[in-house]
């Protein structure tokens, strides 16, 4: 059966969605790969709530992530999610906040003061270059001067402090065929779901997850965020922040488009007098040559000229075959 939940992408609806930790739980557990037995979302939340350039959710949790021995270690959960393309300043100076932030130094048995090792998450709303893969994770490894990988006292509480892996969601290609458990998650953030008429509200078949029971819960918190007047109040303040957003973004393409075109004809017109001053400057190097061309002509022929006179031909008979002025041959 189709069901008309909520759409994730939109901050108000997404911050519902994580508030509730079963949610956290699975969507974080299906990030990691690793069961998440206990998460709690820390006192500081960084939402977009001045609207200022672009919307960036953030949020922090605070995990206990089961290790393959059975143990749980505390790690720190960056959470971002952009509509738009922004800049990784962005990000990093947000990552910067967090590295200095003493609550997030381990408080127990820690004389060292190692900070709590950091996994940051990014939901796009858009694609990162020409990658296709949905889901990037991306981690670090450890190398010798030679380019071999360090395995020995890894991992280290002091080189976890000063590093961390991140995981990149591209939200634009979370669709076609569930292959995995995390895309199965993801699947509900799907944007090729969204319906015809409304784009805060996604059409999903709910039978797909009949026998998941984490799935059904995600399902029916997104239902509930969907009858939320509140919520969709919230979403209407998104959509018209957004549609303001295109309109400007509409505006400085089409302006920059228009100064492109221009630039372009004043490249041509530049170029066509560049073309006309070459072919001028030929004309006149032409000209040039004729006029000494001329000047050699009429050298030759007042030699001639003055060669005739002497033989005493008559002033007149020279002119008709040099064709030079009578005053000219005087001189001579």
């Amino acid at each position: 059966m189709i069901i008309r939940i909520a759409n994730p992408i939109y901050d108000a609806v997404f911050k519902y969605l994580m508030e509730d930790e079963r949610v956290a739980k699975t969507i974080l557990s299906a990030l990691l790969k690793r069961e998440v037995a206990e998460v709690e979302v820390r006192k500081h939340e960084y939402t977009n709530g001045t609207r200022d350039k672009i919307s960036m959710f953030r949020i922090d949790f605070g995990a206990k992530v089961r290790q393959d021995d059975g143990s749980l270690k505390l790690v720190l959960i960056e959470l971002q999610k952009t509509w738009l393309e922004t800049e990784t300043l962005r990000f990093r100076q947000y990552l910067g906040t967090q590295y200095a932030n003493p609550d997030n130094i381990l408080k127990d048995d820690n004389p060292n003061g190692y900070g709590i090792p950091m996994i940051t998450v990014y939901l796009l709303g858009h694609r990162v270059g020409d990658i296709e893969e949905p889901v990037l994770y991306v981690r670090h490894k450890s190398y010798d001067y030679d380019g071999k990988e360090v395995t020995k006292g890894l991992p280290d509480p002091f080189v976890e402090s000063l590093v961390h892996d991140s995981i990149i969601v591209q939200i634009p290609l979370l669709h076609g065929h569930v292959n995995n458990r995390l895309v199965e998650v993801l699947s509900v953030f799907d944007q090729t779901n969204k319906d015809k008429h409304n784009r805060q509200v996604l059409n999903i078949n709910e039978d797909c997850y009949a026998d998941d029971s984490e799935m059904k819960h995600i399902l029916h918190r997104l239902l509930t965020a969907a009858s939320d007047a509140k919520l969709r109040q919230d979403m209407n303040v998104e959509d018209e922040y957004f549609s303001a957003i295109e309109n400007r973004d509409t505006a400085i393409m089409m302006r920059d488009k228009r100064i492109a075109q221009q630039e372009e004809q004043l490249t041509q017109q530049e170029e066509q007098l560049t073309q006309q001053g070459e072919q001028l400057a030929q004309q006149g190097e032409q000209l040039a040559q004729q006029g000494e061309q001329l000047a050699q002509q009429e050298k030759a022929l007042l030699v001639t000229a003055k060669a005739l006179k002497n033989t005493g031909m008559n002033i007149e008979q020279i002119a008709n075959l040099t064709n030079l002025p009578i005053e000219k041959i005087k001189e001579l």
